[in-house]
């Protein structure tokens, strides 16, 4: 398969899949570019072992999890430096804002602390989540995606309920 045809064909279910992980478009945006440059840069050592859209959802997952990782760190590091600063050099630290393109919730408060829960879970949970409900793979498709057996995809998947549930309840009382 030529990379012209992969772009056009997976663009969106790259770009629809790193939405979810980071809910901001232009998050999303740049992970996908960053996706079709690995896939550029690796297409000639795919080994048609597993299918190219599930090696894709790898490459797109893996991105996703990567740029989280390091937006928490630059926002770590931006707080240490925030500490010594004098007082009236100090900056705020800005919370990104949601911006989900298609969704429109009349309270948006409550769709903010979902995604904010939905972002506390651990990786691999909050893949099988995003893959089985957001997605609508099926358990099989999540397992070989994520490289697991499909009874661990349904353990982490009970996980992530359950520590939604747990999020939740504690988001509650606030």
């Amino acid at each position: 398969m030529v990379f012209k045809e992969i772009y056009h064909e997976y663009k969106n279910l790259v770009y629809n899949l790193a939405l979810q992980y980071t809910q901001n478009s232009e998050d999303a945006e740049e992970i996908t570019q960053d996706v079709f440059i690995s896939i550029h840069e690796k297409l000639h050592t795919f080994q048609h072992q597993a299918n190219i859209k599930t090696w894709i959802y790898r490459i797109a997952i893996n991105k996703s999890l990567d740029f989280i990782k390091s937006k928490r760190r630059q926002k770590r590091f931006g707080f240490v430096i925030s500490l010594f600063k004098k007082e009236d050099e100090s900056s705020h630290l800005e919370i990104p804002v949601m911006s989900h393109p298609g969704i429109e919730m009349e309270n948006k408060e409550q769709l903010d602390i979902l995604f904010n829960a939905i972002n506390k879970l651990p990786d691999q949970q909050k893949t099988a989540l995003i893959l089985l409900k957001i997605e609508q793979k099926s358990q099989k498709e999540v397992a070989e995606i994520m490289e697991i057996s499909a009874k661990a995809v349904e353990s982490l998947f009970q996980r992530s309920k359950a520590n939604l549930k747990s999020y939740l309840q504690q988001n509650e009382g606030r």
